[in-house]
């Protein structure tokens, strides 16, 4: 998307230099990598990026709205409502689709959302690798509002963390060290302190929940920075499922994304917004009539994770069939441009920002963002394995454009 950054990138890429970005990536966390990464990062150009985090800023302005909650009740299902949920979420993702306009200009369009946690602890060791394996010159950076990797990691340790002593605050998942994630847990531990704790290894004592450390000393768990997909734990063996109920439970702990929110800014959210930079959606059981030209959309579930269960070549019988059609979406198709120059075919890219929210802030801000490349049907660190130029990655923007992060709890955008 920046031409000449793109040119220099691939007339100095090597094989040679890939191999030590992956042992770069792995030198600390032997084989905690289990997706493929993409030899390149993405450069994006000031206009498209303040695109994507204006786009962001209309729908904040959506969640900060006092009707939100009302809005985004019917999301949680009724067996899924944990309680004590915070007064905001702590993390957000936006999904942009990079595709090009009638004036032939790279233009980002929402794909989907999550008041859920990314990879936060990973992104800041990929930028490490990066930076030491390939020339990445100012004023591109990964992060926003003037961040840089001390005062980044400064930002997630106060919203995970809390006040709290590290030691009192866990990564709870399920499986963490079979996850293909687990590289972020590995990563988010090293940069916090905090353990890593499956949900089979809670220890509840009245309505206090317990960890043992590796030498069997008990410790009190005081703040959960949750990683658990419902849709996954569903999925689980019966055991599994059974120690998940503890989460139900009017526990006393504190979250750090809660997972109601999970729900509320979801796919669930999609048809409430409108705007040029996001598709019309619509959800499947208030459609009066199905489109004719459903070669233009794609269909989704409104809560799978990471691709799970979305229809590409739609059809009316794929519609009519569904058995819980509240639980769908029919979504405008976007159309991803072969917009990133490689040895090979392009690559389609699909950029997704990550904002951190702050114990009383007003707003989430800005702090890192992932990339990820492909050049099939579906993007996603799970397709495509054996192209080339395709996988997990990060973007760089120049860094005088975007949103600056105060010192107060709320943002301005700098023009």
């Amino acid at each position: 998307m920046v031409p000449d950054q793109r040119n220099t990138f691939n007339q100095n890429f090597s094989d040679e230099k890939y191999a030590h970005l992956l042992s770069e990536l792995n030198k600390d966390f032997e084989n905690a990598i289990d997706f493929r990464v993409a030899e390149t990062p993405v450069f994006i150009d000031a206009v498209c990026n303040q695109q994507m985090l204006d786009t962001c800023d209309y729908i904040i302005d959506k969640i900060v709205d006092s009707n939100f909650t009302a809005q985004t009740n019917g999301a949680i299902p009724a067996n899924k409502n944990v309680p004590n949920q915070t007064a905001h979420p702590h993390f957000l993702a936006f999904d942009f689709g990079i595709c090009m306009s009638e004036q032939n200009e790279p233009v980002p369009q929402l794909i989907e959302m999550q008041g859920f946690a990314s990879l936060f602890g990973y992104q800041a060791h990929l930028d490490d690798a990066m930076h030491s394996t390939y020339e990445i010159h100012e004023p591109y950076t990964a992060y926003y509002g003037g961040l840089n990797k001390t005062s980044y990691l400064q930002k997630l340790q106060s919203v995970i963390v809390g006040h709290h002593d590290p030691k009192h605050v866990v990564l709870l998942e399920i499986k963490p060290h079979t996850q293909k994630t687990r590289i972020d847990f590995y990563c988010t531990a090293a940069y916090t302190g905090i353990a890593i704790v499956c949900i089979t290894e809670l220890i509840k004592e009245g309505n206090t929940l317990f960890y043992k450390k590796n030498d069997g000393e008990k410790i009190e768990i005081k703040r959960i920075y949750n990683r658990i997909i419902f849709d996954e734990l569903d999925q689980m063996p019966a055991d599994i499922k059974d120690a998940g109920r503890i989460l139900f439970e009017n526990l006393h702990v504190e979250w750090a994304g809660h997972p109601n929110w999970f729900y509320r800014i979801s796919k669930f959210t999609m048809p409430l917004l409108q705007h040029p930079n996001i598709p019309a959606s619509f959800y499947v059981n208030e459609l009066t009539s199905i489109p004719e030209d459903l070669e233009n959309y794609v269909l989704k579930p409104l809560f799978s994770f990471a691709g799970s269960g979305v229809i590409i070549d739609v059809t009316k019988t794929d519609i009519e069939s569904l058995p819980d059609p509240a639980n769908w979406m029919l979504q405008q198709k976007v159309n991803y441009a072969p917009i990133i120059k490689t040895p090979t075919t392009p690559a389609k890219v699909e950029i997704r920002l990550l904002y951190l929210w702050e114990e009383g802030a007003a707003r989430p801000f800005p702090a890192i963002n992932i990339a990820r490349l492909s050049k099939g049907k579906m993007i996603g660190v799970r397709y495509n394995q054996n192209e080339t130029w395709v996988g997990g990655s990060i973007a760089y923007a120049p860094s005088n454009s975007g949103i600056t992060i105060g010192a107060g709890s709320s943002n301005t955008l700098n023009k």
